[in-house]
């Protein structure tokens, strides 16, 4: 029995540490990314997000995302430590995986859904510059066809040529940056007459990110550059847990995540259908 709680008393930290995103084991059934991919093609934008949030509700996530990777900084002079995504948000295998551009609202009900949020732009700031992996951005040039399910494809497909040294040297889980620009949290959201989709990031091997924070694409809009990376809802500062809303909404704390100062809604609205917004 004394063995017991001696190994528990090692093991229990240790899991403590392991932060997991909260969805169902991956079914051996599963499809694969490209296989769920060219199942939604012809799909209208209302029936296509409501497949992509069933099939990540069941856990048809590569098991390489589950493992969130933690952050630790100084920041305004406080410890801070934080967990996310790995990569953006996929469906599929190790194997075979499919990026998944999503309209916020979409995003806004998977964070809710694992206990998450999406992140500010300082937090794409910061993930850039912690990540091990940093891949060269891959633009497509702008066409009418940028928010289909084959632009989709075809970007995911270049994304996957570049990972393949890191797949061949099993990498894959540690945290990669560079490849999407990011739906982030901020008070542009509503700084219309209705609420926009935000986007920020997409950095480049110097740095610099390709996009600025932008703020004019309605709710409705998803395109093959988004990608939704995933931040762990508790957060610590000086090894005090809290959550990234409460430190969001605090006059003295803001500034650790927000370069906008204070964000009261730091969150999208989640519609019921995509195609009203």
């Amino acid at each position: 029995m004394r063995l017991f709680f001696l190994l528990l008393m090692v093991f229990v930290p240790a899991l403590a540490e392991a932060q997991i995103l909260n969805l169902p084991k991956r079914k051996s059934i599963a499809l694969n990314g490209k296989a769920f991919a060219l199942s939604i093609c012809d799909k209208n934008l209302k029936d296509r997000e409501e497949s992509i949030y069933q099939e990540i509700k069941k856990g048809n996530v590569p098991d390489f995302l589950r493992k969130l990777v933690k952050i630790s900084d100084s920041i305004e002079n406080l410890s801070v430590s934080y967990y996310v995504l790995p990569d953006y948000l996929s469906i599929g295998s190790n194997q075979d995986f499919f990026y998944v551009p999503m309209t916020p609202s979409l995003a806004q009900k998977v964070a809710r859904l694992t206990g998450c949020s999406l992140p500010t732009k300082k937090i794409v700031n910061q993930i850039y510059r912690h990540a091990t992996i940093k891949l060269s951005p891959q633009p497509i040039p702008p066409t009418n066809a940028m928010t289909t399910i084959p632009v989709f494809i075809g970007h995911t497909d270049s994304i996957m040529e570049q990972l393949k040294p890191v797949i061949y040297n099993q990498r894959l889980g540690e945290l990669v940056a560079g490849n999407k620009k990011d739906v982030i949290i901020s008070n542009k959201i509503y700084g219309e007459k209705s609420p926009r989709v935000v986007i920020y990031g997409w950095h480049k091997l110097d740095g610099k990110p390709i996009q600025p924070l932008y703020n004019k694409h309605g709710s409705n809009w998803a395109d093959y550059s988004h990608g939704v990376r995933l931040i762990q809802n508790i957060i610590c500062i000086n090894q005090k847990k809290t959550s990234l809303k409460k430190v969001l909404r605090d006059v003295k704390l803001s500034n650790v995540f927000s370069d906008e100062g204070i964000i009261r809604k730091s969150y999208y609205p989640i519609l019921k259908d995509a195609n009203s917004h």
